[in-house]
């Protein structure tokens, strides 16, 4: 079951594909840099 994070809370590590099919691991590939993260529910 998921959990909600809280301002403040490390994001916990998670594999998503790029548009380009490269993997990108969060938080290690982004390590020491910013980044938002933004989910949107839409229809396909």
């Amino acid at each position: 079951m998921a959990r909600q994070l809280n301002a403040g809370d490390l994001f916990p590590e998670y594999t998503v594909q790029l548009t380009d099919g490269r993997p990108l691991n969060i938080p290690n590939d982004l390590r020491g840099e910013y980044g938002v993260l933004i989910f949107y529910r839409g229809v396909w």
